[in-house]
């Protein structure tokens, strides 16, 4: 959010900083207009127990029943150590107490340790015009006086993320397979587990092999409806219909089913799937497409799109054909996004001629992210059992492999941050996005 002295399209739920809010009553109408918070992580570090209190109340309001708000006392100290050794949420909010010489230093130590898609809302007690625009100067999303109501806290979250000029939310992956039967839906699967487990934040797969999708029986659900019903009701899609036909995985993973039946054949347009997609990023940060091995218009369309894409190949001569050609194409249509990540699945397969990994990424010019060896035992265990490979053994280092992948194409950096740079982070980054 850039600067905006005149105060002219601040949130409607604070009130200027020259003129604090007063609380709000039960039953009042201040609240029926505050728009509903998508899948968000929020953190809070209160100093009050007053603040603490509203933060509480909010965390059981209707409107923030998609989110994930976990509360502790402390400020910013106690932000800035819990985020030296873990990973940003999507919004942080901050209480602070005292002058604008000491809470501007303290925000640039917490920014060091900050991902760029944070964004932040401080709640402090200095009623200061020039301190408020000095923090939006810096990325701030939001600065809001004390004391606070539910309301004002409420609609300050619903409008970072209700505007409409605003990037939208999710981050999209696409996950592809160069070659039939390669495991990529395999892949694709455990990497999203992986990427809600790790970042506890809220992420939607899409299985996108409407007749042949493998995603219910990985993830043991059997839901009646899906993709199929999201592409055919493009009328009726929206984030509530979405909700609707959504089947809960786990408590920050959520599935969007392929109805695997031939009953019916399914031929789309290139953009049939588009809105589907756009829906998706609306209100979930991260979202997780099982492209299906097959190359049409809405395929192609699809992966031009997206914010990342994984491959996911085996180690013989076909798949180095097929993946040449992804490439290419990718480094022709998406000349401005970074490279396809490699993943080398299958490897080691007893008796098989194989072509040696990095030779493999050397042809197209990549390097590999990963590499998966054969392991027949634990991944049909896996698949027979509708689990994870991190649930049915967390230390195995193909878990492992598939937490360093979340880290990869989430965009949040490393939870243990080597350097510092005063104000190099979260708030300047969050500037310059914002510019």
């Amino acid at each position: 959010m850039s600067a905006n002295p005149d105060f002219k399209d601040m949130s409607g739920y604070m009130e200027p900083v020259y003129e604090p809010a007063p609380h709000s009553h039960a039953g009042s109408d201040e609240g029926l207009h505050v728009g509903s918070i998508p899948r968000i992580t929020v953190h809070g570090f209160c100093l009050t127990d007053a603040t603490m209190r509203v933060a509480e109340a909010a965390m059981e309001d209707r409107r923030m029943a998609k989110a994930h708000l976990k509360l502790d006392m402390g400020g910013i100290p106690a932000a800035i150590e819990t985020f030296e050794q873990a990973p940003t949420p999507n919004l942080i909010v901050v209480e602070t107490s005292g002058r604008r010489e000491d809470l501007l230093p303290s925000l640039d130590h917490l920014a060091e340790y900050c991902d760029p898609g944070t964004k932040v809302i401080v709640i402090g007690d200095v009623n200061d015009v020039t301190l408020y625009r000095d923090l939006i100067s810096r990325g701030v999303s939001e600065y809001l006086i004390t004391p606070v109501n539910v309301f004002q806290l409420i609609g300050s979250i619903a409008n970072l993320y209700a505007d409409p000029d605003a990037e939208p939310l999710g981050r999209t992956i696409a996950f592809f397979g160069v070659k039939g039967g390669c495991g990529a839906s395999t892949i694709a699967h455990n990497g999203a587990w992986a990427l809600a487990r790790v970042f506890q934040s809220e992420v939607v797969v899409a299985d996108l092999d409407l007749p042949f999708g493998t995603a219910g029986l990985d993830y043991n659900q059997d839901p009646l409806q899906g993709v199929f019903e999201a592409v055919s009701s493009p009328e009726r899609l929206d984030e509530t219909y979405l909700d609707r036909i959504l089947s809960k995985c786990n408590d920050h993973l959520s599935l969007l089913a392929a109805p695997a039946t031939l009953e019916r054949t399914y031929d789309y347009s290139e953009k049939s799937f588009d809105q589907l997609v756009e829906t998706m990023r609306a209100g979930v940060p991260s979202v997780v497409l099982d492209v299906p091995h097959a190359w049409n218009a809405w395929v192609k369309n699809t992966l031009l799109g997206v914010d990342e894409i994984v491959l996911v190949a085996e180690p013989d001569l076909a798949n180095l054909r097929n993946a040449k050609n992804v490439v290419d194409m990718l480094k022709q249509l998406r000349p401005n996004d970074r490279p396809p990540h490699l993943i080398m699945n299958k490897v080691n397969v007893p008796k098989r001629p194989e072509i040696k990994p990095d030779e493999f990424a050397g042809a197209l010019g990549l390097t590999v992210h990963a590499t998966i060896p054969f392991e027949p035992h634990l991944f049909g265990t896996a698949a027979n059992n509708g689990q994870m490979i991190g649930e049915i053994d967390g230390k195995h280092a193909i878990s492992r492999v598939f937490d360093d992948l979340a880290h990869t194409v989430s965009g949040k950096a490393q939870p243990v941050r080597a350097s510092r740079s005063s104000l190099g982070g979260l708030l300047s980054k969050l500037k310059r996005k914002a510019g």
